[in-house]
Order: C-alpha cells, then structure tokens, then sequence
C-alpha cells in the first residue's frame, strides 16, 4: 500500500488513510505530548478523545478483583485507541494509558472521529482492519501465555515493543515486563539474566537494549510473526526487516 501523508503523521493508520478521509479528521486534529504514564482512557469510563500515537508504547491493561493488573495489548504508531468508540459502545473495559517513551499524539473528540467514521465507508473499514490486526495480537498473547514458557513470552513481547520503537533501547521497568509476561517479577529478573547470557539483550535499570533480534525471533517461536504479518496484510508495511 502506498503512504500519502508520510511526511504529516510518523501514525502508520494516518498515513495509510486516503487523502480524501485524512482530510476529513485533518481540521479536528490537535497534535499533543503523550506523557510516560498518562491515562488516556480510563475503563468503563464515557471516552471523550481518540489518540493516533506518533511514537512511544501504549499499554492496554485489565484490572481483577484482587487489583491484579494484565497486559492484554499494546500499540503505538501502528495505532489508535478508543476502539470501543468504533465498535458502537461510549466506553471501553481497559486502562489505555503510556507505558513507554511518551511523545506526541494526534487526538481528535470522539464525536468528530464517529462523524468522519459516518462520512466515509472506506475509513471505516480501515480502522476494522486494525481493530482485526488488534484482535489477531490479542489472539496470541493468551495462546502465548498458555503454552510458552516466560522466556518465549518475554521475547516476544520485547520484538512487539522493538516493532514500535526506532531505537534498540527500550525503557521497561520490571514491573512492567511481569504485567506484559503474567509473571512475577522475580521470575522477570531470572528470565532477563537468561536472555542476557545468551547475548539477545543487554538489561540495565529499567532499559532493555536488544542486541540480537534474530535470536529473539527464534526463541519466541509461533507467538510472534502471525500477527505482526496480518496487521501488514491488513493496514501496511510494519515492525523490522526481519520480522
């Protein structure tokens, strides 16, 4: 697919939109600072903006009774969150808030987002495309976490954040990567010394530095690749060479 408006959005969903439906959602736009652990949505809360995510991580996260918190999606500049608003529902049933590298979004009111939605059949259905490409991670995150080991899992979930980042530092707190993994963080801090001592990554206080993706790719096995090749089906080109 092509890329007509590369130079106006770093949001891979913005730049696979025509010109025709950019230039609906264009004059509502107002490009703000993401902050590292600024909600954006708040569950079961009415949602009032809808972020296109230049850069960063976004973390989509489900709370149990017990105040237990899991990772059950993330995004960034592939993205967009409110999905729940395109789906036909005011409100969504996770946290959306920063996890990684704050930088800027592209927000729009909802209502203007579900106006242009309206307007243009062909928007619409890019962003059920994404929404499939969400579903196809969502997917395999819990097979990923059903069968693989907490080595796969946590390879995985670093090439899924290394796809999103231009850097091969990745700032992660350990806290985090046991809510990303569904494991404790001590068993987070075993499973980094692994990966260390096989040279795939460097782990300092809270940053992750890749070193050998290939190596990651193997060991996160049949839980990374599918859905990372659906979302380019589906919206574009996405993620590293390798992937």
């Amino acid at each position: 697919m092509s890329q007509p408006n590369q130079a106006y959005s770093a949001n891979l969903l913005i730049q696979a939109m025509s010109p025709e439906d950019l230039a609906l959602l264009e004059p509502k736009f107002e490009r703000v600072d993401l902050e590292v652990e600024q909600v954006l949505d708040d569950a079961d809360q009415a949602i009032e903006y809808i972020y296109f995510p230049e850069g960063g991580i976004v973390s989509l996260v489900a709370s149990g009774p017990d105040t237990s918190r899991t990772e059950v999606g993330i995004f960034g500049r592939d993205g967009v969150s409110g999905t729940a608003a395109l789906l036909g529902t005011d409100r969504a049933s996770t946290e959306t808030f920063v996890q990684v590298d704050g930088t800027t979004a592209l927000r729009v009111h909802v209502d203007d987002y579900r106006a242009a939605i309206e307007a243009s059949p062909s928007l619409n259905a890019l962003l059920l495309r994404y929404v499939q490409a969400a579903l196809a991670q969502s997917v395999y995150s819990t097979m990923s976490n059903a069968h693989h080991n907490i080595e796969a899992r946590l390879a995985r979930w670093l090439l899924m954040c290394h796809d999103r980042l231009d850097s091969d530092d990745i700032k992660l707190t350990h806290e985090f990567m046991s809510m990303m993994i569904a494991a404790q963080r001590s068993g987070v801090t075993v499973c980094l010394h692994i990966l260390e001592g096989n040279g795939m990554i460097r782990s300092r206080r809270s940053l992750v530095t890749i070193l050998d993706r290939e190596k990651l790719i193997d060991l996160a096995g049949d839980a990374y690749g599918k859905p990372e090749a659906e979302y380019r089906r589906l919206i574009g080109p996405f993620g590293h060479p390798s992937s």
